[in-house]
């Protein structure tokens, strides 16, 4: 099975961007939306990813954000890829001209590969948890039997996930990479080192 590649979510501090680093996370993900409270400032975000070693992805997480707002953002800061949290359409992740995910919220009814057909220009599509009135962050797990095998594009699983659960998340799921944001928290957009060492850990393990 080839290697599932890991983020880390809802980083707002320097150290906790550089366990993750060290600990051997592909990406970090910094969330740029207001009502999170693991949102951050342009400041923030600038002083965490000249931090960063080399080799380490920064995505941008954005909720159906205003153009002119993605716009300041971007023109700020080298993101590697957005990921796109909200409801937009494909021409608005395409819009900015960098590679981007879009994230899907999933429930049982579902048709994941219907849902994934407009986003064909995507890098990849992440699957997180339907809840009503939460684009996401909600540490809750969707019935991971609900993705089907052989989708088109590479799948980012997200959703409840944590140290204890990611390598049965991997084994059922088979995805490209898992994304983890809470599960991972000494509290709202603090992480625990020991809890993202033992996440990462575990999913090279799987």
């Amino acid at each position: 099975m080839p290697v599932v590649r890991s983020k880390i979510c809802g980083i707002t501090r320097v150290e906790d961007a550089l366990v993750a680093a060290k600990a051997g996370a592909d990406a970090i993900g910094l969330v740029f939306y207001a009502k999170s409270p693991r949102a951050v400032t342009v400041a923030q975000a600038r002083a965490i990813i000249d931090a960063l070693p080399p080799f380490v992805t920064t995505v941008g997480l954005f909720v159906d954000a205003d153009r002119d707002e993605l716009a300041r953002i971007l023109d700020a800061l080298p993101l590697d890829l957005l990921q796109f949290h909200g409801d937009e359409t494909a021409a608005a992740c395409e819009a900015p001209g960098r590679p981007y995910l879009k994230a899907l919220r999933v429930r049982r009814g579902d048709d994941i590969g219907a849902r994934i057909e407009p986003y064909a220009s995507a890098a990849g599509i992440l699957l997180d948890t339907y809840v009503p009135g939460v684009p996401g962050g909600t540490g809750e797990a969707f019935d991971w039997s609900l993705v089907p095998a052989g989708l088109a594009k590479p799948i980012i699983l997200a959703g409840g996930l944590g140290p204890e659960n990611v390598a049965a998340a991997i084994a059922r799921v088979r995805p490209y990479g898992v994304d983890v944001s809470g599960g991972v928290e000494a509290s709202k957009g603090i992480k625990d080192a020991e809890k993202v060492r033992s996440f990462v850990q575990a999913v090279r393990a799987a």
